[in-house]
C-alpha cells in the first residue's frame, strides 16, 4: 500500500484529494494548521467521510515540526498544496505571503530531502508564474478574452515572469521544487494550476471566484466583477485535478524535475459574465453586479496549453464545467447551514 502526505490537507483541494486517495487503497495523511476559512468543517467531514486518514496539526512554517512528521510518516509521495492563496492578501501582508509560500514550500523540500528522501513530491504551483504576458496579443471575442496567436493556450516553455508578491512567493517555490530533483537527484514535480473549482470549496471574493460567484448567487449576496468581466480562464473540477495527481505519481520517474500546466485547457473556459448568465439559468434569479476597477496583474485570458500532460501523463480533464457548476451549486444547497455559519 502507498502512503502520501498532503500538505494543507484540510482546504478544499486537499480533502477532495485525500478521499480520492484513501478510496484507492492508499494510506493518507493530511497536515493542516487550520487556520483558513472551513478548514474545521472540512476536516470534520472528512474525518466522518474517511476515518482512516490521519491528521497533523501543523504549520510548514515550522520547520522542525514539519520534518519531524514526514520523518515519522517516511511518505512514497508528498503532495505540497499548503499555501497563502490570494494575489490581494499578497499585496496587504508580503512578508506572510513569503513566510508561508517561498520559506514554508522550501522546509518542505528540506524535510523530504533530509527525513524521506525516497519520497515523490508534487508542489501545487500556479499559473501566475507567468505573469502578466503584456506581450501576448489578446483579442475580445464573443464570449470573452482570447489569445490570438495560441490556440491551445499557454504552454509550459512560455518565459517566466513573476508578478505581485504571490506571483513571487510561488514562483520561488515552484523553481526549488523543480531544482531539487537537479541537485539533490530527489523525485519532484511542479503542477502550475489554473483555476480550480468544485464542491467543498467556501470561495471569497478575493479566490475562489467560480464557487464564490455560485455561492453568493445562492445566497442573495452582492457580486462585484473587476474590470469589465470578459476576463476569460480555463476552469478544472478538483475530481479532475486529483486524477493528474494520482497520474503523475504513476508516470513519477519520467516527470521528475518537469513543470507541468495543469487546468481545464481551451476545451473548458470560462469569462466571468457567461458564469454570472449560466448562474441567472440556473437558478431562475437576475444578477445585477458591480463593478470595480481592474486589479493588478489581472490578465485578460488565461489559458492552459495541457497537451504536455495528455501526453506525459495520459491525463485529460473528464468533467465538463456546465455539469461541473452544477454539481456546485446542488453542494451549496444541500449545505447552506455551513455558509450560514461562517463569517464574512
Amino acid at each position: 500500500m502507498a502512503s502520501i502526505l498532503i500538505t494543507g490537507g484540510a482546504g478544499f483541494i486537499g480533502t477532495n484529494t485525500a478521499v480520492h486517495f484513501a478510496e484507492r487503497g492508499w494510506d493518507v495523511s493530511i497536515l493542516d494548521n487550520l487556520s483558513r476559512r472551513g478548514t474545521e468543517r472540512n476536516l470534520s467531514w472528512l474525518q466522518q467521510k474517511c476515518p482512516e486518514v490521519r491528521f497533523h496539526k501543523a504549520d510548514i512554517r515550522d520547520g522542525e515540526a514539519l520534518a519531524d512528521i514526514v520523518g515519522s510518516c517516511r511518505p512514497d509521495m508528498v503532495l505540497h498544496l499548503a499555501a497563502q492563496v490570494a494575489v490581494t492578501t499578497s499585496y496587504l501582508n508580503p512578508r506572510e505571503d513569503f513566510e508561508i509560500n517561498a520559506a514554508g514550500s522550501f522546509n518542505v523540500m528540506e524535510a523530504v530531502r533530509l527525513r524521506a528522501p525516497e519520497a515523490f513530491v508534487l508542489y501545487a504551483s500556479t499559473n501566475k508564474v507567468y505573469g502578466g504576458m503584456e506581450t501576448v496579443p489578446v483579442q475580445r471575442q464573443e464570449h470573452g478574452y482570447a489569445f490570438v496567436n495560441l490556440p491551445h493556450g499557454v504552454p509550459e516553455d512560455q518565459p517566466l515572469d513573476f508578478h505581485s508578491p504571490y506571483g513571487c512567493s510561488k514562483g520561488v517555490a515552484d523553481q526549488y521544487t523543480i531544482d531539487y530533483a537537479r541537485i539533490y537527484d530527489l523525485k519532484t514535480c511542479s503542477f502550475r494550476q489554473s483555476c480550480i473549482y468544485g464542491i467543498r470549496q467556501f470561495g471569497i471574493e478575493d479566490q475562489g471566484w467560480v464557487a464564490w460567484f455560485s455561492i453568493a448567487a445562492l445566497l442573495g449576496k452582492p457580486i462585484t466583477l473587476y474590470g469589465d468581466g470578459w476576463q476569460t480562464r480555463d476552469v478544472l473540477n478538483v475530481q479532475d485535478l486529483a486524477r493528474a495527481y494520482e497520474a503523475a505519481w504513476t508516470h513519477r520517474d519520467q516527470v521528475s524535475g518537469q513543470a507541468f500546466n495543469i487546468g481545464g485547457g481551451p476545451t473548458n473556459t470560462l469569462c466571468l459574465r457567461d458564469l454570472l448568465a449560466f448562474l441567472e439559468e440556473e437558478l431562475s434569479i437576475s444578477i445585477t453586479p458591480a463593478f470595480g476597477a481592474t486589479r493588478p496583474g489581472d490578465q485578460p485570458v488565461f489559458i492552459c496549453d495541457i497537451r504536455k500532460a495528455q501526453q506525459q501523463l495520459n491525463w485529460t480533464p473528464e468533467i465538463r464545467v456546465d455539469a461541473g457548476v452544477r454539481d456546485l451549486i446542488r453542494w451549496v444547497r444541500e449545505n447552506r447551514e455551513l455558509f450560514d455559519a461562517l463569517p464574512g
